[in-house]
């Protein structure tokens, strides 16, 4: 199995600095992550030989931290099922989702979620990587997912998370259109009373803002661009049925609608984030599934 290593060459001007420096400041590793691999025989060393974090270096070494556990921590057991890869590296990997599969295991659903079917992919791979999810999809909601590999890269990237390094557009088809063609809701959202899955807009609940831009209006329904600021529980799908226009087949928020459409009407259409490890700007898209597609489709033809 292959584990994940960050190395750093020392050049002369890094020489006689203490390893716990270069590996906060240069690697930008945490107190938490260094936690739980310097008990490791191959946690942090130098030029291959075990080190404490109090160590000086010399021009000239490698340093190395393993930044994957030697065993999953997450207790999601492997379990096959398809996945759509968009991009992968021994860092991150960032998955189309299917509508209709949940991201995490729980009641009722241990070895049919995105999670299994990951940890499935690593094992097959021969990857130590675990599932380390950075943000969330609802069940009913598909397109671009990133989910780290390991305990570093998901501190960086869950700091990127309500932040310009992140950014997250959304694709919804509603029914009804929004009061203006462009516009922002900034209403603060809370667990519905009486409810264990509702959310609404509420006073004292958490604050919640979404951008939105209509794209395309038909007769009863539009497509609309959603820009997540923050990221609430159902904090589209509460904002929109808000402002009054739900989205199409939400049966939680809306009106449920099977003959159109088996779930609410939402796609995550593009990913923008910086890597965790080397800074680098990526940038994913996702394609309207096939039941989006023919919503639209069916409003263009009526």
């Amino acid at each position: 199995m292959s584990a994940r290593y960050l190395t750093l060459n020392i050049t002369p001007e890094l020489a006689g600095l203490e390893v716990n420096t270069l590996l906060r400041r240069r690697l930008g590793l945490s107190g938490t992550v260094l936690r739980r691999v310097k008990w490791l025989e191959d946690g942090i060393t130098l030029d291959g030989v075990r080190v404490n974090v109090r160590v000086r270096v010399s021009e000239g070494q490698t340093l190395a931290v393993r930044v994957t556990d030697p065993e999953p921590s997450s207790g999601v057991v492997p379990a096959p099922g398809p996945l759509d890869i968009v991009y992968e590296d021994p860092d991150l990997i960032v998955v189309n989702k299917a509508p209709g599969v949940l991201v995490h295991p729980g009641h009722g659903h241990f070895d049919d979620t995105l999670g299994n079917f990951l940890m499935h992919h690593y094992k097959m791979a021969g990857d130590e990587s675990d599932f380390h999810p950075v943000h969330r999809l609802d069940k009913g909601t598909s397109g671009l997912l990133a989910v780290a590999k390991h305990p570093h890269a998901q501190e960086r990237l869950k700091n990127q998370l309500h932040t310009g390094d992140f950014r997250r557009v959304y694709l919804a088809v509603c029914d009804g259109a929004p009061p203006a063609p462009s516009g922002e809701v900034d209403a603060p959202i809370g667990r519905a009373e009486g409810s264990l899955m509702a959310r609404e807009v509420r006073p004292g609940g958490r604050p919640a803002r979404t951008h939105y831009r209509v794209l395309r209006r038909w007769a009863g329904r539009s497509l609309v661009e959603l820009v997540l600021e923050t990221g609430r529980t159902h904090q589209i799908r509460v904002h929109m049925a808000h402002i009054g226009c739900p989205l199409t087949g939400d049966f939680l928020y809306g009106a449920e609608d099977r003959a159109l459409i088996v779930r609410p009407a939402l796609h995550s259409a593009r990913l923008e984030l910086a890597h965790p490890v080397t800074g680098e700007r990526l940038a994913f898209s996702a394609p309207l599934p096939a039941d989006l597609a023919a919503l639209i489709s069916k409003e263009e033809l009526s």
